[in-house]
């Protein structure tokens, strides 16, 4: 029995090559110690340290585990889908590797499909131990089944918006720049926007800034999800329109090298 052992010239199936850049992306991901730091470690310790923190930081009505356990878990989508991405682009930029994948059989737009593969398996990742993480120290979400499917939709929406503004500054900016920039917006957003403490613990004319933020819209969102209101539409408008808004941005200003 005779085996055909003659070359079959051509690149790899579409498939196969997204499937091979996703894994690439999760691995240089997970090997970054800083990037594992930004995106569970952080989230966690405010987690158990705002379990406690009635007398910190004022929360309003109602336990402070239910309260702060959503706006972790956007804070999660944030450090992940922004910040993580902006740096790591920026500096393959920087270093060629992304002119060169660009000039590579795989599509441009598959570079993205990977990179955006590999951030939705680490949020999966995020939300499942900080869900756990926020359940074992007494957290009691409302809305069941319907919850979780709204949560997933936010989450969705938010890591499109984060994300396509994390590649805006990326693809524009030199990458010292948009390291200083992408952890000077993580930094601002988690102190004042939005994200863990409630909007309506803010004063007026700043919760009315804070609610077209992406960061007040999806920490808002998630709270009212868990709340067992569900999102408010607003909410999801903001949402859609910071995707559609960043992301025509990036189509049009983003450089690959």
């Amino acid at each position: 029995m005779s085996l055909d052992l003659s070359p079959r010239p051509g690149a790899a199936s579409r498939r196969a090559m997204l499937r091979s850049q996703a894994l690439m992306e999760l691995r240089l991901l997970s090997r970054n110690g800083e990037q594992v730091l930004l995106t569970l470690v952080i989230p966690l310790v405010l987690l158990v340290l705002g379990a406690r923190s009635d007398q910190i930081v004022d929360l309003g009505e109602g336990r402070p585990i239910d309260i702060i356990t959503p706006g972790i878990l956007a804070l999660a989508v944030l450090s992940t889908s922004f910040t993580s991405l902006a740096i790591a682009t920026g500096f393959e930029r920087r270093y060629g590797v992304i002119k060169r994948l660009g000039a590579s059989p795989l599509p441009r737009w598959g570079l993205m499909v990977g990179k955006v593969a590999a951030i939705v398996v680490v949020e999966i990742l995020q939300l499942i131990v900080l869900g756990s993480v926020g359940l074992a120290l007494g957290w009691d979400p409302a809305g069941g089944v319907v919850a979780i499917g709204q949560m997933l939709a936010l989450v969705v929406l938010g890591t499109a918006a984060f994300g396509a503004l994390g590649l805006l500054i990326a693809g524009t900016l030199r990458a010292e720049a948009t390291l200083a920039v992408a952890n000077l917006v993580y930094v601002l957003l988690l102190v004042g926007g939005g994200l863990v403490v409630p909007l309506d613990r803010y004063p007026e004319q700043a919760r009315h800034l804070l609610e077209l933020l992406p960061s007040g819209a999806l920490g808002q969102g998630l709270r009212d999800t868990f709340a067992g209101a569900g999102p408010q539409p607003f909410t999801v408008v903001v949402l859609i329109l910071w995707s559609v808004c960043c992301g025509l941005l990036v189509s049009r200003s983003f450089k690959w090298e």
